[in-house]
């Protein structure tokens, strides 16, 4: 009776061994013990983080009355829009190109460098440093020059001395926009000089400024109040002053940029520090003369409601991510991370509202391997993403074979004796 009963078993079992690769047979025998170690989890739903669950009261009034045509203030960490109007306006930007101008200077060239002034660079209109034809100069010296003067004739110079022609640099800063994923931005000239097709956006100038602050030689120049320097052959000596009012008359002030052309009016990009937030701002066609003090007042206000108005405020992640369904493996589900702390400090004023979704698969193909990104975690801020942080499968799971559906049946079997 013993060996009928065992001869009966084993031919079950060579059936089932049979139909291991029919739709739903593998699947059902993918469910033995010990190969499915882990439970399913339901579905991760969206859910919403209050500024007032994060003690969070700050709040301020829009500003008003503002003379710009095209305005905007970002958090420098994140290039988040903390206010605006006309943001994405393609708009001449005068002077303030000059920004654009030093940061690929300083990337693409070294202080010391000797620059020699062309017949073109020279004949560039005011304001100026009067460079003659054939003089020469340390780049390092010109950026100084550049930015606290906005010298035309100088960032001719530096443009033909690293893009090797005024088109050539272009090309060089059209490319910087691009890695820095600007849709909006075009560069022709590298003085900023009006030109048909040259623009960027009020947006999109604060998210150079921001990024030109990471590079500590830029800010060494731009929040130096004077620099003296002579040509290479000590034949005349200048002195430059930075015309930024606004980094000696508001508290944190970083500087950055003027600009002034007859098409821009009167524009500015500035940037300011307190208290671990730093602030980004641009003002376009902020009045014609004799208002040019208007940029001045416009940025103030801005910066005023970035700091009255936002807190800096933690966010850490701590829902537990689900274990995700393994279709053709040798475990039925498979454990999940997500990548980084996933935690992150934010600027949110009392009426922000923080939303944390997941795009997770429902189910994953058998083979995965431990990193394989697979989903993300996103934190919107007021319907804006924010942070995204991507979620890895934490552990290999090989695809089944002939030998895995074996070991169960051989499981099956000696498990009645």
């Amino acid at each position: 009776m013993q060996k009928l009963l065992s001869s009966a078993i084993y031919t079950i079992c060579l059936i089932l061994l049979s139909l291991a690769y029919i739709n739903g047979t593998k699947d059902f025998l993918s469910g033995f013990a010990p190969f499915s170690q882990y439970k399913e989890t339901n579905t991760l739903k969206p859910h919403k983080i209050t500024a007032e669950s994060l003690g969070i009261t700050s709040y301020a009034d829009e500003p008003v009355n503002m003379y710009s045509k095209a305005y905007c203030l970002v958090d420098a960490d994140s290039n988040r829009i903390l206010v605006s109007k006309n943001a994405d306006e393609r708009l001449p930007m005068a002077s303030t190109t000059k920004i654009m101008t030093c940061i690929v200077a300083l990337e693409n060239g070294n202080p010391d460098d000797i620059v020699t002034a062309s017949k073109y660079a020279a004949s560039m209109p005011d304001v100026q440093l009067n460079l003659k034809e054939g003089e020469q100069f340390r780049l390092g010296d010109l950026l100084y020059s550049l930015m606290l003067e906005s010298h035309n004739d100088t960032a001719v110079a530096i443009a033909e001395h690293i893009g090797g022609s005024v088109e050539g640099f272009a090309k060089l800063m059209n490319l910087k926009a691009e890695e820095l994923g600007l849709k909006d931005t075009q560069f022709v000239t590298p003085n900023g000089l009006d030109s048909e097709g040259h623009y960027t956006t009020a947006y999109e100038l604060c998210c150079i400024g921001a990024y030109a602050l990471q590079n500590k030689q830029f800010m060494d120049i731009v929040r130096t109040p004077s620099h003296q320097f002579s040509n290479c052959g000590n034949t005349r000596t200048y002195s430059v002053n930075n015309k930024d009012a606004f980094l000696t008359s508001y508290n944190g002030a970083l500087g950055i940029k003027t600009g002034f052309t007859g098409n821009a009016g009167y524009c500015f990009c500035g940037a300011a520090r307190r208290n671990n937030t730093t602030l980004v701002s641009s003002v376009l066609a902020c009045g014609w003369p004799p208002n040019k003090r208007y940029k001045w007042a416009d940025t103030k206000k801005l910066m005023d409601y970035g700091f009255k108005g936002f807190t800096q405020a933690g966010i850490s992640a701590s829902t537990p991510l689900p274990n995700i369904e393994v279709t053709g493996g040798k475990e039925v589900f498979v454990p999940v991370k997500r990548v980084g702390a996933g935690s992150f400090t934010i600027l949110m004023s009392k009426n922000d509202i923080a939303t944390v979704s997941y795009e997770l698969p429902e189910k994953l193909n058998a083979p995965v391997r431990s990193g394989d990104i697979i989903g993300y975690e996103k934190y919107f801020v007021n319907d804006s993403l924010y942070v995204s942080f991507p979620v890895v499968v934490s552990k290999t799971i090989e695809k089944t074979d002939h030998r895995y559906f074996t070991d169960i049946l051989l499981q099956m079997f000696f498990a009645h004796f």
